[in-house]
């Protein structure tokens, strides 16, 4: 359904730097960078998720609101728990099954720097 998604980021950098380490366990590298932007997807592909900068600060619509990305394996689930916690994440789960989602859904979940909630989930 979905092609790309991106996100507003006040500060580039300090996202690229998060995005980089918590996406690796995923299978997810930077595909792309500009001045102003950069590109997250799988390795020699286009990009499915960016981040870009915003010029004000964001305002983060709706605590529901969040993006779930795949995860090949439940480690990788924890992994990228423990990088996002690393890297200035707010902890909104700890890595665990989510039966009222289904009997195999597990996932983690955080809150970026500037605010966005985050998934990562196996259906494994």
């Amino acid at each position: 359904m979905l092609d790309h998604l991106s996100f507003g980021v006040t500060d580039l950098s300090r996202s690229a730097t998060f995005y980089d380490a918590v996406l690796a366990p995923l299978g997810y590298v930077r595909v792309w960078t500009a001045s102003d932007a950069v590109g997250y997807g799988y390795p020699n592909r286009d990009d499915s998720f960016a981040i870009k900068q915003e010029s004000t600060d964001l305002t983060i619509s709706s605590p529901r609101s969040h993006l779930a990305f795949a995860a090949p394996t439940r480690e990788a689930v924890a992994e990228f728990h423990a990088a996002a916690l690393a890297h200035g994440a707010i902890d909104e789960g700890a890595p665990g099954l989510c039966p009222e989602y289904g009997p195999t859904y597990f996932a983690g979940f955080v809150r970026d720097p500037d605010g966005h909630r985050l998934e990562a989930v196996c259906h494994e």
